[in-house]
């Protein structure tokens, strides 16, 4: 870490967007960027916060807010203490968001919200996890997206097209933001 960037506080990068859309590749390269340049980093995945931290919830609205404001605590938890904390999580419901980032500038931590703006069209033809085949195919219902709802943000920090861009170029446009806001 230089002397310059020692006084940096963390910081909280929410991604949001559709299933497959791109959050977490995005998030784990820019990881990979903030860490070779001396940053504390962590990257808090959904799937492994619903294993643990958050298991048994499953996803009406009511539990899908807990899941988030969870997520939140250890976010704001995290950047307070230094740590740039990528959190490449769905959060369908823009007054969870909402919540979460009042909690962080209750807080007086920075939080940037990033909505990773990729098109059903193209998250369900990429569909990493199957689940649009299996929304399809009549197997799960509740899909972000697709027949539950999700509410995209109205004035990210940024928006990223991640179709029209290399992921590498997606995880460019975030360090830029947060080297403009001075958090990198």
């Amino acid at each position: 870490m230089t002397e310059e960037n020692e006084h940096v506080s963390g910081a909280t990068v929410w991604l949001t967007g559709l299933p497959s859309a791109g959050k977490t590749t995005i998030a784990l390269e820019l990881a990979a960027r903030l860490r070779a340049e001396g940053h504390r980093v962590e990257v808090l995945d959904g799937d492994e916060i619903r294993e643990f931290l958050s298991a048994g919830l499953g996803f009406t609205r009511e539990d899908r807010h807990t899941n988030v404001q969870r997520i939140g605590f250890l976010a704001e938890l995290l950047s307070r203490n230094g740590v740039v904390t990528l959190v490449p999580v769905i959060a369908p419901y823009a007054d969870s968001r909402d919540a979460v980032r009042k909690r962080h500038e209750a807080g007086g931590t920075p939080y940037l919200e990033v909505h990773v703006a990729t098109p059903v069209e193209v998250c369900s033809v990429r569909d990493v996890k199957g689940l649009y085949a299996k929304q399809a195919a009549g197997e799960i219902s509740g899909l972000t997206g697709v027949d539950d709802p999700y509410e995209a943000p109205a004035a990210p920090d940024l928006r990223i097209e991640s179709q029209d861009q290399t992921v590498a170029e997606s995880a460019a446009a975030v360090h830029a933001l947060l080297t403009e806001r001075g958090l990198a």
